[in-house]
């Protein structure tokens, strides 16, 4: 951890999450993820804590350490799970920030539950905080928290990050709860976006909902000063490039394409089932390109890893049979007996299989409606170590400011997807191991450690900003 980052001072974690899971034997151990591997050494240095919610309801264990690290449960009711969970947090806020794909449900008993389980957050962080430490929120369950704290701590130094994308004013004014949402978020000394348009896409909403004043990157308002800046949030670079080249990985890799019959191209996407990510879309658009005869079934084959999340609500099981029964009938019409065209997995995969699937991917298809970042992106390059490989990439994902060496496209254009996807299939060696080596170049400049250390860096001087104003 740097030293500028936190200047000395305790740092407290608040997310949805603990960053830990149950083992089959019952004991806490580390989530899998770039962001647990970077946060939890200066949680550990610092003496500091990390609040959220062991993903059980109802469940209320007792504080407990792991690895070094405190951990404070915030207890969350199965009617709550229900509410603020995957009603106000995935069926208002989450269409709504991702330019409202699908239309969200403003429900009052789940906007209640909403407030409700963030005044938990806030109580349980002025009761664990040390005077003057530094806390730092995390994401969109949580927008509450940074006020209701400020009231209860004035002291600290409180930062907030937002994992997914910020909507322009138009779409956010839509949120009955608007201004509470955008006062809870000003109670930070920073808030921090993946992209430079969500971060004005922020301050263009303050602007016009609240009384304040702006003057560049700094909201004034009530007496005191929010910063607001882009950190666009990377991977652990080296930990993939560790494990790509290792022999296991290697001998994976061929073994995955042995399975899949050596075919000449391996098309590969690696998403969360989530209809914001246009799995459908590329399927269509693989199912044309092979239709037309752009694409020979003979020797070109796609990989779907589908990860299961939020099974519960409706919009997410009726996104899973719909591509489901799309991979049934593509399979149907263009397999070979034994040689599926299209070889799709809903389920969670270990991380070294997830390497090996990019290694053995010629083609990586990351194509999101809407993203805050997505990191497949990212994993993918730095996973081809042998410099090959091509990343056809959303304009419309936050990875797209940075990755500019990949294939950009529209998703939302039929055409230009099959255009882009027969580009990346057909490009000439050189090409692709040039575009790759601009991707890799690029992951190499931050990666999510250097992320968290900007971050905090900022915060420092934003709290010194608001302190001598």
């Amino acid at each position: 951890m740097s030293e500028t980052s936190s200047s000395g001072r305790p740092i407290i974690i608040a997310a949805n999450r603990l960053p830990v899971m149950r083992a089959d034997g019952g004991q806490w151990t580390p989530s899998p993820g770039g962001l647990v591997r970077a946060l939890y050494p200066m949680l550990r240095e610092s003496g500091g804590t990390w609040v959220g919610w062991t993903g059980e309801p109802d469940d209320d264990p007792e504080p407990f350490t792991v690895e070094g690290v405190d951990l404070r449960p915030i207890p969350i009711s199965a009617d709550e799970m229900t509410l603020y969970y995957e009603g106000f947090s995935n069926d208002a806020l989450w269409p709504l920030y991702h330019d409202a794909l699908r239309e969200s449900t403003f429900d009052n008993d789940q906007w209640q539950a909403y407030r409700s389980v963030n005044e938990r957050f806030a109580a349980e962080l002025a009761e664990v905080a040390p005077d003057e430490s530094v806390v730092w929120v995390h994401d969109y369950q949580l927008q509450l928290v940074p006020g209701l704290l400020r009231e209860r701590r004035p002291d600290l130094t409180i930062g907030f990050f937002l994992h997914i994308p910020f909507p322009p004013v138009d779409l956010f004014t839509r949120l009955p709860w608007r201004d509470q949402i955008a006062t809870g978020l000003l109670g930070c000394d920073l808030v921090g976006f993946q992209r430079p348009k969500d971060a004005a896409n922020f301050v263009a909403t303050v602007d016009q909902l609240l009384d304040v004043a702006i003057d560049g990157n700094t909201i004034a308002h009530g007496g005191r000063t929010t910063s607001v800046g882009e950190y666009p949030i990377s991977i652990d670079v080296a930990e993939v490039e560790e494990i790509a080249t290792g022999r296991a990985t290697r001998q994976r890799t061929s073994q995955i394409r042995a399975r899949l019959g050596d075919p000449e191209v391996i098309m590969l996407g690696v998403d969360r089932l989530d209809y914001t990510k246009g799995i459908g879309l590329r399927l269509r658009a693989f199912a044309r390109l092979l239709e037309d005869g752009r694409l020979d079934p003979t020797r070109h084959v796609m990989v779907q890893v589908a990860t299961p999340t939020r099974e519960a609500v409706e919009h997410y099981q009726d996104e899973r049979a719909s591509i489901e029964r799309l991979v049934g009938e593509i399979n149907g019409r263009f397999s070979r007996i034994g040689l599926p065209v299209v070889h799709y997995l809903y389920q969670s995969l270990p991380y070294d299989e997830l390497v090996a699937l990019y290694r053995a991917g010629d083609v990586m298809l990351v194509t999101p409606f809407r993203d805050g970042m997505n990191l497949v992106a990212k994993e993918y390059a730095a996973a081809h170590i042998d410099g090959d490989g091509v990343l056809v990439l959303s304009e419309f994902a936050g990875a797209a400011d940075e990755l500019t060496d990949a294939v950009l496209v529209n998703p939302h254009d039929e055409r230009a997807l099959q255009d882009a996807i027969v580009e990346a299939v057909e490009m000439h060696r050189h090409e692709r191991r040039g575009r790759m080596s601009g991707l890799r170049d690029q992951i190499r400049k931050s990666d999510v450690q250097g992320w968290a250390d900007r971050f905090l860096a900022a915060l420092d001087v934003a709290s010194t900003t608001r302190k001598e104003s």
